[in-house]
């Protein structure tokens, strides 16, 4: 087959470790060229990206290859000219600078894995320059905020106490949405005091659990928690394996969680101020603001690089201005006089 056939598109591997929440169009319904196919399937298996970036990447190369086939075109015979135009149509149809720059680095990663396989001479993408894009930083909730919510989450009834324990855990460890909607039971461990954690690219982390985010776990575990909430038959193969479980029984997805943290957020006056990560924000954000070593909140919030967890250390400036002052020698030298 050649390599600008196209071909129905297989599914992707599901990944637990997925960071986004929004649900994308039925991109497997599309057909893509070999080389993409083979480039999304290479990123699933050898780099181990996650389930939505693989279904972002297959919804950008479609729209670039129906925009090459529009044009009398294919991958082979593409130029920069076209990517060019390719990304001021994206541009012009609404969107977001950073998913403009999202579809360029699958058009570009597309191209260069046909250079590599000696498909193509030359990436016709290499010197397109993606949109500059604005700094975001996360934004926090404050440790005030953050009491609020664990109250509004508070009660005796099983799904109050399965509630308090979602709040409690995702601030306390600041896993993500999704990592704490695929715990499993076996996941808590014999070890006391630590849980495993599946995150992006299936890549296994062991995260600390405080003692308030244990005592809530406790309490939604114990008998007037999660067995309340037990079916007499479970629906489906791994529910039964589940840590959070629905008021059927099922395991709780990740929309269930983020509608917990709605209904608890909105009791507590804070809907405007909450969002699925905003816990695990605060958690990076106070842990910092606290003293604790970068390294340690990279390792917990399972960042591959520092760079991604350093975007933290900019939403303190209290923090930035208090490390400088006990560590500079003339900053003290200046306070004390």
């Amino acid at each position: 087959m050649a390599a600008g056939d196209t071909r129905r598109a297989a599914p992707v591997t599901p990944s637990r470790g997925d960071d986004v929440l929004e649900d994308a169009p039925d991109a497997a319904a599309a057909t893509l060229s070999r080389g993409a196919e083979e480039y999304l399937t290479w990123l699933a298996v050898e780099r181990g990206r996650a389930r939505n970036t693989l279904t972002s990447y297959r919804r950008d190369l479609v729209a670039y290859e129906a925009f090459l086939a529009g044009r009398g075109h294919r991958a082979d015979d593409a130029d920069v000219a076209l990517v060019e135009e390719h990304l001021a149509e994206r541009r012009a149809a609404g969107l977001a600078p950073a998913s403009v720059a999202r579809a360029l680095a699958a058009v570009r990663g597309m191209h260069r894995f046909r250079v590599e396989e000696g498909w193509d001479g030359d990436d016709p993408s290499a010197d397109v320059r993606p949109p500059r894009l604005p700094m975001r930083l996360p934004k926090a909730l404050d440790e005030d905020e953050v009491e609020r919510l664990l109250a509004a989450a508070g009660g005796d009834d099983p799904t109050a106490r399965r509630d308090l324990a979602i709040v409690e855990l995702l601030y306390g460890t600041g896993m993500r949405v999704s990592e704490l909607a695929g715990l499993s039971l076996g996941d808590l461990g014999s070890e006391r005091g630590l849980v495993r954690v599946l995150g992006k690219g299936d890549k296994e982390r062991l995260v600390p659990v405080g003692r308030s985010a244990a005592r809530a776990l406790e309490g939604w575990l114990g008998p007037r928690g999660r067995p309340a909430l037990e079916p007499r038959r479970w629906a489906r193969r791994g529910d039964a394996e589940a840590v959070f479980l629905n008021a059927r029984g099922g395991r709780l997805t990740r929309q269930g969680v983020w509608g917990v943290l709605k209904k608890r957020a909105r009791a507590a006056g804070l809907e405007d101020k909450v969002y699925p990560h905003v816990l695990r924000h605060s958690c990076a954000t106070h842990m910092l603001a606290h003293g604790a070593d970068i390294r340690v909140v990279q390792e917990l919030l399972g960042h591959v690089s520092i760079a991604t967890t350093q975007i933290y250390t900019r939403v303190s400036p209290e923090h930035l201005r208090r490390a400088y002052e006990q560590a500079h020698p003339r900053a003290r030298r200046s306070a004390a006089q």
